[in-house]
């Protein structure tokens, strides 16, 4: 089995170096234009193999050939976005640069399951799937495992319990439009609405939906370990076959009542990818907030639309 991660700043080199340490795939191979740097950074992960027992074998690249066979491609190749940056610059920058991933990977491998993690997550992964002209359940993003995994580790925060205990679920975009779902949260198996009141609860949710823009603010940079260990779960579900129900960015064709819009909603992942799409019963209010949401991410990819890349 082996596994391409496409960009080796922060989150791919994360993504490489928590796949090694799972030693559930033959060889990784990290790539990125800087090929010295993906090259350094595997490097050091293949030294730290010896220290925490894995076999894994790490290469850094910057030539697509060395990718050939790849079951499994991670993309967190672009650019954050920076002072004075419109979101619309932000957008055609990366998109230019995930098509060109993709076309370039395609070149080599034959049918790879795709996971977007570049940003704007939901209009990268409406691009990748247009370029790959692949099956949906093959080409999908990392959002909903990142975000819920921020929400879990809030509420145990709140309640000074263990993540481990803690389960959740978040719809929609990924971002400030996101849909969490309090009455679909537990805490070994006790409803979150049982053990925390309503305004506590709000609070975390919202601190959820800026999660992001927090450790931003805090490092000056975007965060890393944990989208970089979402991403290398996802892979896991899919090496394993292990049918884990996973939140993450598909694109729907009326499910939820959504169609030709990419959001974030469980899905089973397997070695097929997205073995399947799982609807659960809303209230009003959670389907007008996930309404709300699709519509925000559609005028995102009209906006991408229009740019005509």
């Amino acid at each position: 089995m082996k596994v391409t991660v496409v960009g080796a700043g922060n989150v791919g080199a994360t993504v490489a170096n928590v796949l090694a340490h799972k030693d559930i795939v033959n060889e990784v191979v990290l790539l990125d234009l800087k090929g010295d740097m993906a090259r350094g950074k595997a490097l050091d992960s293949w030294q730290q193999a010896p220290i925490d027992y894995y076999s894994t074998m790490l290469t850094g690249t910057e030539d697509y050939k060395d990718t050939a066979g790849s079951d499994i491609v991670v993309i967190t190749a672009g650019i954050p976005r920076k002072p004075g940056m419109s979101r619309d610059d932000l957008i055609s920058t990366n998109a230019k640069i995930v098509t060109s991933v993709v076309d370039s990977i395609l070149q080599h491998s034959d049918n790879p399951i795709i996971i977007i993690v570049s940003n704007p997550l939901d209009v990268m992964t409406y691009a990748a799937h247009a370029s790959s002209k692949m099956d949906k359940t093959r080409v999908f993003g990392m959002a909903g495992i990142l975000d819920t995994a921020r929400y879990r580790a809030f509420l145990a925060t709140a309640l000074k319990v263990s993540p481990k205990d803690i389960q959740a679920l978040l719809l929609g975009g990924h971002g400030d439009t996101m849909v969490p779902l309090p009455r679909y949260t537990t805490v070994a198996g006790i409803p979150v609405t049982e053990l925390l009141d309503m305004e506590t609860i709000d609070a975390i949710v919202e601190r959820t939906k800026k999660g992001g823009g927090e450790l931003v603010k805090l490092m000056g940079t975007s965060a890393w370990y944990a989208p970089g260990a979402a991403a290398a779960q996802m892979v896991e579900a899919i090496v394993k076959n292990e049918n884990r129900i996973f939140p993450c960015c598909v694109k729907l064709d009326g499910e939820y009542g959504q169609k030709d819009v990419y959001l974030g909603v469980p899905v089973k992942l397997n070695r097929n990818g997205i073995g399947e799409i799982i609807e659960i019963d809303l209230n009003d209010d959670e389907k007008a907030l996930l309404a709300d949401s699709s519509a925000h991410v559609k005028k995102v990819m009209d906006t991408f639309d229009g740019m005509n890349l």
